[in-house]
């Protein structure tokens, strides 16, 4: 294998597979569960089933044998009127958990642009933004 060779196996298998995206994910859940930004959003959420949720959403997307089983995101998340400037702080989280889990920066390119892709369907302020 060269340099320019793309790496061997599915984004899935190469940060690690399920036990390596399930620490990634619980760590990820938990920081916002208890951001003092975005935290009370979650009040009301089970943690753990929304761990498992991501998880199959992340592993789905990256080539794992997982598929999500959750409802369509627009109908789980329309109740709860997220901001853009709560999404932005949400991807900063998220930004964080695979940065300290070291997750490959190609991998990490995959999990952000599929999170901004679901952004119309996350916010009912799709165009806002602020600074994390």
């Amino acid at each position: 294998m060269s340099l320019f060779d793309p790496p061997e196996g599915s984004a899935f298998d190469r940060i690690g597979g399920e036990w390596a995206l399930r620490a990634i994910i619980n760590d990820f859940i938990d920081s916002c569960f208890d951001d003092t930004m975005i935290g009370f959003m979650f009040q009301r959420a089970d943690r753990n089933r929304v761990k498992e949720m991501e998880f199959q959403l992340a592993a789905q997307l990256l080539g794992g044998p997982f598929r999500y089983q959750g409802r369509a995101l627009a109908e789980a998340h329309q109740p709860h009127r997220i901001q853009g400037g709560q999404f932005e702080r949400r991807k900063f989280l998220l930004e964080r958990a695979l940065r300290s889990h070291n997750v490959p920066r190609d991998i990490e390119h995959i999990l952000m642009t599929h999170t901004d892709r679901l952004r119309a369907q996350v916010t009912v302020d799709a165009a806002s933004n602020c600074s994390t």
